[in-house]
């Protein structure tokens, strides 16, 4: 059975309630994955969740461990959590870049996702900082040297543009309107299956023996609306890229 690891697409949040002369805290744990996993689980497919406040310490930092996987997934999780482990942050120590390993992985057969975010690509105040980092070289789209995002509450339509694709035979009708995405631009060679508001949605490249793909919305709330989630063609979408990528195979 083929592996799936999904890095990130969670938070914690802290809220500070006010009661006159009195206050408190709360924190809540929250995971925007849960709907992907859930259309990937329809379609025969397990994703594997790593939380994103346990990727310094336990996402994979080996070509070795990232053998495990048939596909691997960022999203909504900057480079800062890839590159600054404990040992390293809190020691002042060497470690392992799994940014150049997974880079490494890709070109060896691997395939690689990712999706957008605040802290997907550059991101909100391009703190997600991937621009500057190894995977630059192995995605099928250039970053912008910026903050990313575009913020469409209006709706931004997605469009098919490669229904010969595998990613776009699996798109069945009309896709309801996405609220926003990272805007990135398409590399010479890389295919664009599918754009958002006249902008790189869903793009695809060979890297050696492997592949690699970016979604630039979200896979969950806010800039994936609850609608576009309860889409008939989402489970197919969502499946097709996993499949493409290598899960399955």
């Amino acid at each position: 059975m083929s592996r799936i690891l999904l890095a990130g697409e969670s938070w914690i949040s802290q809220a500070t309630h006010f009661k006159g002369f009195d206050s408190f805290t709360s924190v809540t744990f929250h995971s925007g994955a849960d709907a992907f996993i859930a259309s990937a689980k329809r379609q025969g497919l397990d994703v594997e969740q790593l939380y994103a406040h346990d990727v310094p310490t336990k996402f994979p930092r080996t070509v070795e461990a990232m053998n495990e996987f048939d596909v691997i997934i960022l999203s909504d999780i900057g480079a800062n959590s890839f590159v600054l482990p404990p040992e390293t942050w809190l020691g002042g120590r060497p470690s392992d870049n799994p940014l150049i390993n997974l880079c490494e992985w890709v070109r060896s057969g691997g395939g690689l996702m990712m999706a957008g975010g605040y802290l997907s690509f550059q991101g909100f105040q391009a703190r997600a900082n991937f621009a500057r980092s190894p995977l630059a070289d192995v995605l099928p789209v250039s970053m912008l040297d910026c903050d990313d995002r575009v913020e469409a509450p209006q709706g931004a339509r997605p469009v098919v543009a490669l229904p010969g694709h595998e990613i776009g035979a699996a798109w069945s009708g009309n896709a309801p309107d996405l609220l926003g995405y990272n805007k990135v631009e398409a590399k010479a060679g890389a295919q664009v299956v599918a754009t958002v508001g006249g902008d790189v949605l869903i793009a695809t490249s060979e890297v050696g023996e492997g592949r690699s793909l970016v979604w630039t919305s979200d896979i969950g709330p806010h800039w994936c609306p609850e609608e576009f989630l309860a889409w008939s063609g989402f489970d197919g979408v969502v499946a097709a890229m996993l499949r493409w990528l290598g899960a399955g195979r």
